[in-house]
């Protein structure tokens, strides 16, 4: 099994695990760290929708929480017509931590899987260097 169907595997696994009462909207993400371990994370409702988490930094903020802060790879998987494409809060964190040309997938339980960098899912996005300004 290669990582991307490894990655893609644990993600419908975990989506399985989603809370999601009030959307019905489960969705799986695995990402793969440098060191070759594989964090999980599924969406995570609440009746107060602002504070509802996405699976994808689910999936993050439990890596960086373990220490990493090197990755390679992720997948996210969701019932969609097309391969889903994370929010724009999750873009943003995804920038922070994830290099332009890590490879992320997107998929859905159709088996439609659309491979795009960093990058392309967030052109000219705000980075951490922005905040770096001379007085």
């Amino acid at each position: 099994m290669t990582t991307k169907q490894a990655l893609i595997q644990a993600a419908k696994t975990i989506r399985e695990k989603a809370y999601v009462p009030y959307s019905k909207f489960q969705v799986g993400a695995a990402l793969q760290t440098a060191s070759g371990t594989i964090y999980t994370g599924c969406n995570i409702e609440n009746a107060a929708y602002p504070v509802t988490c996405c699976a994808e930094r689910v999936a993050i903020f439990q890596a960086i929480a373990n220490g990493e802060r090197e990755f390679t790879e992720m997948a996210v998987v969701a019932d969609t017509d097309r391969p889903v494409p994370p929010c724009g809060s999750c873009r943003q964190v995804m920038s922070e931590f994830f290099s332009s040309d890590m490879p992320i997938h997107l998929t859905n339980l159709k088996q439609d899987v659309k491979t795009i960098t960093m990058e392309e899912l967030l052109p000219f996005s705000f980075q951490p260097a922005d905040l770096e300004q001379e007085v």
